[in-house]
């Protein structure tokens, strides 16, 4: 194991702590910023996620965004490969995918030109710490090679971190979207 991988732990297992906290604590609404963001983007195809354990949940914001426009959720592919967007409803049938997190029952791909992304710490420039597993990173770069895709972190307020260990694969956040705040960089 490098001294890298042992600091990322590190930094996982604090932020997951926190995280948890900022979970157990929350008030209804959390989404209602990430609604606002949306606004401003409507109709415009984007992708959200299906929170697993202690992720702040963006599906209110999503429903409200399908009234206007596509909105998925990722779908991973297997280890090493780039993420790909399925469409999804509010009311749409589900089906288990890898991780825990729902997917639909039939996959309907599409491009997303904005993505929401679940994250385990962010920092005050748009540095984001993710799982390990590197799928939003190859997402983004591969999308980001294409057209302009916009990268929205959503998280509690408590998962930020004033050090994160990056790298330069590392895809940097656009925004981040908390239960109270939008910082964008």
């Amino acid at each position: 194991m490098t001294d890298l991988t042992e600091i990322k732990a590190a930094a996982r297992k604090a932020a997951f702590a926190r995280r948890k906290a900022a979970f157990d604590a929350r008030l209804p609404g959390a989404a209602g910023r990430l609604s606002e963001v949306l606004a401003g983007h409507r109709g415009v195809p984007l992708s959200g996620y299906m929170p697993i354990r202690t992720e702040i949940d963006p599906v209110p914001a999503m429903a409200e965004a399908s009234a206007y426009g596509p909105v998925g959720v990722p779908v991973i592919q297997a280890a090493g490969l780039p993420l790909k967007f399925s469409r999804w409803t509010p009311e749409g049938a589900l089906r288990d995918g890898p991780f825990g997190a729902k997917v639909p029952q039939v996959d309907d791909y599409f491009g997303p030109e904005i993505l929401i992304v679940p994250l385990v710490a962010f920092d005050a420039n748009g540095g984001r710490l993710g799982y390990g597993g590197g799928f939003y990173d190859r997402t983004l770069e591969g999308l980001r090679a294409k057209r302009p895709t916009l990268a929205i972190g959503f998280a509690f307020d408590a998962q930020e971190a004033a050090d994160l260990p990056l790298e330069l694969t590392d895809q940097p956040l656009d925004m981040v979207v908390t239960e109270s705040r939008v910082l964008t960089f």
